[in-house]
């Protein structure tokens, strides 16, 4: 189960005053401290967006975070018009499992998924969002070396307001399968120190 603390989270800044404070009330904290602080209970409390946020608090799990925005923009990939993004994804996927150098990922996916997100008409928003949520995912595993979880959220969000150009209804049940996704990630992976 993947965890991280009150403090870490304060330390880095990644939640607003008010997130921070709901958090707490929801834990029955007046104060921050060490306690080992399960994601699913962030989720629980704040949702999915301020839990994705919380990542920034322990880099040491970069990979599940990079992972989980891939995860996010293939599902949304039926909405892609422009084999670029797709092929991007491909060759991020192939670095995170080392069967691509980082030149490849920054030279044909980096570059692949903004062109790609570039030609697609803004008329035909859910091609859009589907688009930028593979460059989010994409940039998720190019910033790496100094990982930061914007795009890891970013690619969550795009991915969900791909498919709520499709249909809310369709919006609703991504979300949902967003949630148990990344709620099966931060509960089955063992600890790392």
């Amino acid at each position: 189960m993947i965890t991280t603390t009150l403090n870490r989270i304060k330390h880095t800044g990644v939640l607003r005053k008010g997130d921070q404070e709901r958090l707490l009330k929801g834990l029955g904290k007046t104060v921050t401290d060490d306690e080992p602080l399960p994601f699913a209970q962030i989720v629980e409390f704040n949702g999915l967006d301020d839990a994705v946020d919380c990542f920034d608090a322990e880099p040491q799990y970069a990979r599940e975070a990079q992972a989980f925005a891939i995860w996010c923009a293939r599902r949304v990939e039926h909405l892609m018009p422009d084999q670029r993004s797709l092929d991007a994804l491909d060759v991020a996927e192939r670095y995170a499992r080392g069967d691509a150098t980082r030149e490849e990922l920054l030279e044909q996916a980096v570059k692949g998924a903004r062109k790609a997100r570039e030609s697609v008409n803004t008329k035909t928003r859910a091609a859009w969002y589907a688009a930028q949520a593979a460059e989010m995912a994409v940039w998720a595993l190019a910033r790496s070396e100094a990982f930061k979880v914007w795009p890891v959220r970013a690619a969550a969000r795009e991915a969900w307001s791909a498919a709520a150009e499709e249909a809310w209804v369709v919006a609703q049940f991504e979300r949902a399968a967003q949630m148990k996704k990344f709620l099966r990630i931060v509960t089955e992976t063992g600890a790392r120190t």
